[in-house]
């Protein structure tokens, strides 16, 4: 005969079998507040600022952190500064060499040789001008390739519109001359293109100095340049049909997008400008102020 423990344990266990499945409770070996706990919807977690950093900072190709600088901000490329041991000249600071003598006769000549029209160019403004790279011929010819250089002398300084340096020219091992250079730019993007441009007119200020094109800043020899190789004319904008005058040299054509469509009310002589430069249309106005001066005094 079974014990009364083990008969009441039996009957509880016929009363479950005979109860509804709907209402039987699910036996399981998993605590059932656990099973709630897996039951509820977990809240999506947001990874937190720090840690969306570094990951930034991990997929990050590369190793800064910060921000790539504008270039409009400036270059940051100061001049090296040398050390007190340095057995050479620290052309940043130093005037080694300036004025303590001559160059040669051979190389003086070649420095102030007279320029030949055909190496000026003329701007559609009519400034007249030396091409960078001929003063740069003419430095090889007197020293040699290697026989001269520019050395920076300062950091290059980046405003909105223009970029501008310091710079030295050295020939022969010593100092010649220093001048700043400049050059404006449009865009950001064109900001290393204006670097070079400022350092080809730095190098064109200092060659002042030696002499070379020093008649590009004679007026009587520009008046006469302009009056045998310059022509002024009109040209119209193929796209906006603007109209505005035109400086160039004689024989050269106007290039896209614009075109040439002459002078108002320009006489016959070929030129599309009257017949002549700046000395011809002198002439011409001065000849017009007399006729009109003489016919004023007959009428009185």
């Amino acid at each position: 005969m079974p014990a009364p423990a083990s008969r009441r344990a039996f009957s509880r266990l016929l009363t479950t079998l005979r109860t509804p499945s709907t209402h039987r409770r699910a036996f399981s070996s998993i605590p059932a507040r656990q099973q709630q706990q897996q039951q509820q919807p977990q809240p999506a977690t947001t990874p937190s600022p720090q840690t969306a950093a570094q990951v930034q900072h991990d997929l990050s190709p590369s190793d800064e952190s910060q921000p790539l600088r504008s270039l409009t901000e400036g270059l940051s490329d100061p001049p090296p500064i040398l050390s007190e041991d340095e057995k050479q000249v620290d052309w940043t600071r130093s005037f080694h060499g300036l004025s303590s003598s001559p160059f040669t006769p051979e190389q003086s000549d070649i420095l102030q040789q007279r320029l030949d029209f055909d190496d000026i160019e003329i701007k559609p403004d009519g400034i007249v001008y030396l091409p960078e790279i001929k003063y740069r011929r003419i430095l090889n010819r007197a020293f040699g390739p290697g026989g001269w250089g520019l050395a920076p002398r300062g950091e290059t300084i980046v405003t909105g519109k223009v970029v501008t340096r310091e710079y030295g020219l050295v020939c022969g091992g010593r100092l010649v001359s220093i001048a700043r250079g400049e050059q404006t730019y449009f865009d950001p993007d064109g900001i290393p293109t204006a670097t070079e441009g400022c350092k080809s007119n730095a190098l064109m200020r200092c060659c002042k100095d030696l002499g070379i094109a020093s008649e590009l800043w004679d007026p009587r020899f520009i008046k006469k340049f302009m009056a045998e190789m310059g022509k002024e004319t009109m040209v119209e904008h193929a796209a906006t049909k603007k109209r505005r005058k035109h400086w160039m040299r004689k024989g050269d054509e106007v290039k896209y997008p614009f075109k040439d469509i002459g002078m108002p009310g320009a006489g016959t002589g070929g030129s599309g400008n009257g017949g002549g430069g700046v000395a011809a249309q002198a002439g011409r106005a001065y000849r017009t102020t007399t006729k009109t001066a003489e016919k004023t005094a007959e009428k009185k």
